[in-house]
């Protein structure tokens, strides 16, 4: 009887060099995009942030880190050796460490500026 060589789902590190980023979205955003009739979105600059503005509404953009990384992964034909015949698994396709979080703008004036986080100030440089 023959045996079966079980070594797991193949994983290769091949990232494709294009910069991601998660975007949380609020749920009223969500609703209005997912509506039938989805509305424009547009972005526009501020002193603090850059701004997303749907209709009425207005979000300041904000970059948080994380010290969890995420790891985006596709499926794709891996070939662990030039003499093997190439098998199903997956390939990262990047490494997320920050996302991006929408903060609600009031009427006009602008999101509050958080002072004094590490994370904050390391992620300027980024």
């Amino acid at each position: 009887m023959p045996s079966q060589n079980d070594s797991g789902i193949p994983v290769i590190h091949a990232p494709d060099g294009i910069g991601y980023r998660l975007l949380e979205l609020p749920p009223e955003l969500l609703e209005a995009l997912e509506s039938a009739t989805p509305p424009e979105l547009r972005l526009e600059s501020s002193t603090t942030s850059a701004i997303l503005k749907c209709g009425s509404q207005s979000w300041a953009l904000r970059q948080k880190n994380t010290s969890n990384a995420l790891i985006l992964l596709k499926a794709s034909n891996v070939v662990a050796a030039p003499d093997q015949i190439p098998q199903l698994g997956l390939q990262t396709v990047s490494t997320i460490h920050d996302t991006i979080e929408l903060v609600p703008e009031s009427s006009g004036k602008p999101a509050p500026t958080t002072i004094g986080k590490w994370h904050e100030k390391f992620a300027r440089g980024r």
